[in-house]
């Protein structure tokens, strides 16, 4: 194995998505349908994108895969995930027999902040904080250039913590997927966001409408979105905070989040940087190769 190639890839609820880096350098990229609810047909997916790339390339890299849910650490199997076929599966044993060689997985959300840190917005920083804010809310926390597993597994799950500071403003309780009422997704998730806004509109439409109605509720959203971060950065104090899925596109967030910070972290003066993910919808599948760094 060349230790300088790096095969990342990215398995998603509608596509599988591999990149190939070759010392840093993005040399390859390729996506193939996902087999929906096939978990077999899932395995065979991967790791023929892996054999083709590898053949294209002429040489054979390490393999990392971003995944929507989690390993757990007490029996290895997946759990927390939104694709149900990968539930209670050995994804990591089943990939290293099919592909005879080690294969590392991780949270898409986990990858997501891997990848800024790495050689996205927050490069050099020594605490990142990924945050994405697409369909559900997920997050991931590396320092010093390591990516923070913890023991249960779901280090950077903000998004199922309760909105902090709630108040009459912030709606009706609304019951989220995990079971809980008032996650922080059932408000900032773009889902979440345009359900509670009620405006029949979907995110996209609600953050481009220079309606007063479509105003305020992004202007809510701002502050909501202050406060849940607020929380985190009480705790953990990243030095960079990155921002990642559809609702990172909004400009508003830079300019409105950070101002609103200070009502809410426990500092007279709030330091930590509130950034654009660099690579996008590409940071997934990048994070999984530097799963190998």
């Amino acid at each position: 194995m060349n230790s300088s190639l790096r095969l990342g890839i990215d398995l998603g609820g509608t596509k599988i998505e591999i990149v190939a880096l070759l010392d840093g350098q993005e040399c390859l990229r390729r996506r193939v349908p996902t087999p929906k609810g096939d978990y077999d047909g899932t395995l065979l997916a991967i790791c023929s994108l892996v054999e083709v790339a590898e053949r294209e390339l002429g040489q054979n890299g390490s393999v990392g895969v971003g995944i929507p849910g989690t390993r757990s650490p007490d029996h290895g199997r997946i759990k927390n995930s939104n694709s149900v076929c990968l539930i209670g599966e050995d994804l990591q044993g089943d990939l290293q027999k099919r592909l005879a060689r080690p294969v590392r997985l991780a949270n898409d959300a986990d990858c997501f902040a891997l990848s800024e840190a790495s050689d996205g917005a927050g490069r050099g920083a020594s605490s990142v904080f990924g945050v994405i804010l697409g369909t559900g809310v997920g997050g991931g926390l590396v320092i010093n250039g390591r990516l923070v597993g913890g023991p249960n597994g779901i280090a950077g799950e903000w998004g199922h913590n309760p909105l902090p500071w709630r108040g009459p403003d912030d709606g009706e309780i609304r019951r989220c997927y995990c079971g809980l009422d008032d996650c922080i997704e059932t408000f900032v998730s773009g889902t979440g966001w345009a359900a509670r806004a009620g405006l029949g509109l979907s995110a996209a439409e609600l953050a481009g409408s220079n309606s007063p109605p479509a105003r305020q509720a992004l202007e809510r959203y701002c502050d909501q979105l202050a406060r849940a971060l607020a929380s985190v950065i009480n705790i953990v104090d990243p030095e960079v905070i990155v921002l990642g899925g559809g609702m990172s596109n909004t400009p508003l967030l830079y300019e409105r989040v950070p101002a609103l910070l200070v009502r809410h972290v426990f500092s007279d003066i709030v330091n930590t940087r509130l950034v654009k993910a660099l690579h996008g919808d590409s940071s997934g599948v990048r994070g999984a190769a530097w799963l190998w760094d």
